[in-house]
This record gives structure tokens, C-alpha cells and sequence, in this order.
């Protein structure tokens, strides 16, 4: 079934959509984040403004340096000790799109642990766009039976895992870390 939900994901966002779907924290909504069209759609779709950034996730901490310019050494220690999901703002970004990308040339990156994003990413040898499956202002949805349904309706796909989990959910720790290693909570 995983096998499955990520193959109809994969071509989904292959084909430019977007999809509904469950991570190691909250339900997001994403695409391919290399994909500016995709991303417009998910703005619109979350009535979201343009300078509220979104964040990308990965499958793997060694792919960080092919989307950040400069890695801090530290990055690593944080995400491998990190007790909670943890999400990376650093400045430097590359290789995804421009609509991503804060005004200070930051993005906001996380490695995922949870296994159809871990797939669904090695599948599509891009990062995730991830951002939470809500109306931008309304409280971000703890599990599936949370979320408007007029999110449900305006993506592409809703992956069909996860949904009948009814845990609260939280989103991940936010640090901004700078190329020299200085970092700060904005969300714990």
C-alpha cells in the first residue's frame, strides 16, 4: 500500500499537481519544489501571502548541500540530536524555486523521518514543498479529520495514509541557524 500512495503521489507531482499528505508532524500540502507553477497553486489554495515562506523537505541530511549554498557544521549535530522534527531556516538557497526562496535568500529545511515522505522524495530526486494543510490564519490542522474540507477538494491528490490516525500532531521545532553556526529558536 506505501508502495502504492507513493507511486500515484509521485506522478501527481510529476504532472505539475498538488498533493494532501501525511508527515513526521502535521498533515501538509506539497509539491515538487523545483515546480514555481505548483507552488502558485498552493499559495492560492492556502489564501497564503507570497512573503510567507514555505519549507522543503528532505529524505536524507547529506542533500542539504545541493539546496544550501553553505551547510553549517552544526546543522548536522542539531537535526541528528534533535528530540522532535526539526526545521532549518538557513540563508543560501539554490536550485529550487525562486517562489520559495524568503527576500533574504533563506529557505526553511527538514529531514524527514517519516517513511512515505522518505520515499516519495527518493522517488522524485527533488525536495517536497511542505506546508500545513490549512487556510493561512486558521489553526493548523493536529490530524486528518481537522482539515477543511475545502483543502481536500482543492488538491490534486489526498494520499491515502495515515487518515484514520487520530494522535494530535504538532508541527516541528523551527531554528534559524547563520553560515557561521549562531542559532535561534522561532518555534519551539
Amino acid at each position: 500500500m506505501l508502495r502504492d500512495e507513493v507511486k500515484k503521489a509521485f506522478e501527481v507531482i510529476k504532472d505539475g499537481g498538488i498533493i494532501l499528505y501525511p508527515t513526521d508532524t502535521i498533515w501538509g500540502i506539497g509539491c515538487d519544489a523545483t515546480n514555481t507553477e505548483a507552488i502558485q497553486k498552493i499559495y492560492s489554495l492556502k489564501q497564503r501571502a507570497l512573503e510567507k515562506s514555505m519549507i522543503i523537505l528532505l529524505d536524507i541530511d547529506a542533500k542539504m548541500e545541493s539546496y544550501i549554498s553553505e551547510v553549517p557544521a552544526i546543522a548536522y549535530d542539531l537535526i541528528e540530536f534533535a528530540e522532535n522534527p526539526l526545521t532549518l531556516v538557513m540563508p543560501g538557497a539554490k536550485n529550487i524555486s525562486p517562489a520559495l526562496i524568503s527576500e533574504d535568500g533563506s529557505i526553511a529545511v527538514r529531514v524527514t523521518s517519516h517513511p512515505f515522505c522518505k520515499q516519495l522524495i527518493e522517488r522524485m530526486r527533488k525536495p517536497l514543498v511542505s506546508t500545513s494543510a490549512n487556510i493561512s490564519g486558521q489553526p493548523s490542522p493536529q490530524n486528518f479529520s481537522q482539515i477543511a474540507p475545502e483543502i481536500i477538494e482543492g488538491v490534486d491528490y489526498v494520499v491515502d495514509i495515515d487518515q484514520h490516525d487520530l494522535s494530535i500532531k504538532k508541527p516541528s521545532t523551527i531554528m534559524r541557524i547563520d553560515p557561521t553556526g549562531l542559532f535561534e529558536f522561532i518555534r519551539k
